[in-house]
């Protein structure tokens, strides 16, 4: 730690962070980089007061004010992020805190603004440009259609951001309400939380209100339907969850520039692709990258710096059996983590092409997630490119580090299966034997890469993972499998010791659709006591469960739940 005057003496302690404890106290943590650094829609009205479906011609955000849930009740909030931004738990019963974070922008206090903001952004689908899902048929009304930022600031020395989702309507809602159910709000700030436990790279959760007044009108599924669709229309509490990331800027956004200025939108369209490109750098990769570079090698760094951070996170998408289910381009942070919790689902019965999503397709399954982070990143090579123009050497080496792309997504992807079977390198007939056996055996992922943790003997421990009962003939093979891999970690090392490292990257717990179920459906009646638990299931994955958490939290998914709608598969209506 330093001061003003040089390092702390050797035998100083170093200051414990301030607690902020007061509404007023957080207020003043407030820095609106985002803001200040970039330009407000020049047709935006000045008080935020913004909230029809209209086209966005140019700007970086449009200011907006979200719309308030009446009568909020906190639901959750993340101890481990009020811990981190240094929050007195006591603030999120706090009422200018609640009210803040439930919709009413009225509470701000100065130097906060009155008035959150939305951005607009670009949709690519496998590398494929699309407008047809703007309602005005040009790609101008295409964005932040429900999810509105308050707070921008500086936390124990790190910027913060703080959207609400679920926070109205803004320019971009397409003719919708803006809201988010409950049901939805409950899985994203659970997956946000148990993502981070994970120690995969992810937007944050903050709190979690509902309304016990307010409920919104979506198509789900029916108790016990097997439709694939939706077959009836349920009323949900409206719920707005805060979700905390360093910035919410997507490939999308930039992307949407870019369009701009291949058309020639308008006069400042290159100044303003420039100006968010600066701003992703200082947000995202400002100590990765020096200032004191010329801005055509910075923009050439942050290619470097975003491939490594994709190409690292899917590695780790797959290594905890996480599918997002819908990677666009704008459901892509240009940081580096994952951000969207809409479609997403986590792999229980192994399949390589696993796809929770209704609404998505084998494109966006499982194993298909490199495909799809290569496809954002060829997005994301084509929307800087306009910046160096005319830079020949900065192109090339542009284009080199984008043809790279498959390569270092295939040297995270090996190290990954390495790291999940304890090896010291990648042996790729040990890991393709093994990912056709399971797929035979019908496994559960999780239970079967934990039950490996343990380096066993015999294959009865593994059996624990099988959905259906095996064969001889697929006995043998296993037992001859097991047997070449425990050779192969006896080769490299000190067993014990390698159980240990597999444990750290093989959780215990993982994301069951069919105990979240309970949560949220318990949470719409006013009990939250499931929710908690879960909070607190998910903190410590890779953990050791109680026998009475084991007996819940480490078992196979029961039968009655496979082709059950709304739990082995889901739309997207939150």
């Amino acid at each position: 730690m330093t001061s003003a005057s040089g390092p702390c003496p050797d035998n100083a302690k170093p200051e414990r962070p301030v607690l902020t404890t007061t509404f007023a106290e957080f207020a003043q943590r407030v820095d609106y980089s985002l803001l200040d650094s970039l330009q407000a829609d020049p047709q935006a009205t000045g008080d935020g007061h913004d909230h029809q479906p209209r086209q966005v011609f140019s700007g970086h955000y449009v200011p907006v004010t979200p719309t308030p849930i009446p009568v909020p009740e906190v639901v959750a909030y993340s101890r481990t992020l009020f811990n981190e931004l240094g929050l007195s738990e006591a603030l999120a019963h706090d009422d200018q805190f609640r009210r803040l974070f439930s919709g009413d922008i009225t509470v701000a206090t100065e130097p906060m603004r009155s008035f959150g903001w939305a951005t607009g952004y670009a949709l690519s689908i496998y590398g494929t440009e699309y407008i047809q899902q703007c309602p005005f048929g040009t790609g101008n009304g295409y964005g932040d259609g429900r999810a509105i930022s308050v707070f921008e600031g500086v936390f124990n020395g790190k910027r913060w951001e703080m959207q609400l989702k679920g926070g109205g309507p803004t320019p971009y809602c397409r003719g919708a309400d803006g809201r988010a159910v409950l049901r939805s709000s409950v899985r994203e700030f659970l997956a946000q939380e148990f993502m981070h436990a994970l120690g995969v790279p992810t937007s944050r959760s903050l709190t979690l209100y509902v309304s016990r007044s307010e409920t919104v009108r979506r198509p789900w599924y029916a108790l016990n339907s097997r439709s694939f669709d939706p077959d009836i229309l349920v009323d949900n509490p409206a719920a707005i969850t805060t979700r905390v990331a360093p910035s919410f800027l997507r490939v999308g956004q930039l992307e949407l520039f870019a369009r701009r200025v291949r058309s020639g939108a308008h006069l400042e369209a290159l100044h303003e692709l420039r100006l968010i490109v600066q701003h992703l750098i200082e947000r995202n990769y400002r100590p990765e990258i020096d200032p004191g570079l010329e801005f055509s090698d910075q923009v050439v760094e942050l290619a470097g710096l975003f491939r490594g951070r994709l190409t690292a996170l899917v590695a780790h998408w797959m290594r905890v059996g996480y599918c997002q289910g819908n990677f666009n381009s704008d459901n892509c942070a240009a940081g580096g983590y994952t951000l969207d919790y809409g479609p997403f689902g986590f792999c229980e019965l192994f399949d390589p092409r696993f796809q929770p999503w209704t609404g998505g397709g084998e494109h966006f399954s499982f194993f298909n997630q490199p495909l799809a982070a290569e496809a954002n990143y060829q997005m994301f090579w084509t929307a800087i490119r306009p910046l160096l123009e005319g830079n020949t050497q900065a192109l090339a080496r542009l284009d080199q580090i984008r043809d790279g792309f498959a390569g270092a997504m295939q040297e995270e992807i090996e190290a990954m299966w390495a790291s999940k079977l304890g090896l010291i390198s990648y042996d790729a007939a040990l890991v393709n034997e093994l990912l056709e056996l399971m797929v035979l055996s019908k496994v559960d992922y999780t239970i079967l890469f934990r039950r490996l943790s343990e380096i066993p003997e015999h294959l009865s421990a593994l059996k624990e993972s099988f959905y259906v009962p095996s064969s001889e003939p697929l006995d043998g093979r296993w037992e001859s499998w097991l047997q070449r891999w425990r050779d192969r970690l006896t080769a490299d090392g000190d067993i014990t010791a390698t159980s240990a490292a597999m444990k750290r990257v093989n959780p215990k717990v993982t994301w069951r659709e069919w105990l979240i179920a309970p949560a949220y459906e318990q949470a719409a009646q006013g009990d939250y006591g499931l929710v908690s638990e879960l909070q607190e299931v998910f903190r410590h994955p890779y953990e050791e469960l109680s026998p009475e958490l084991a007996a819940t939290y480490d078992c196979l998914k029961p039968r009655e739940f496979f082709n059950a709608g709304g739990v082995s598969h889901y739309s997207c209506s939150s």
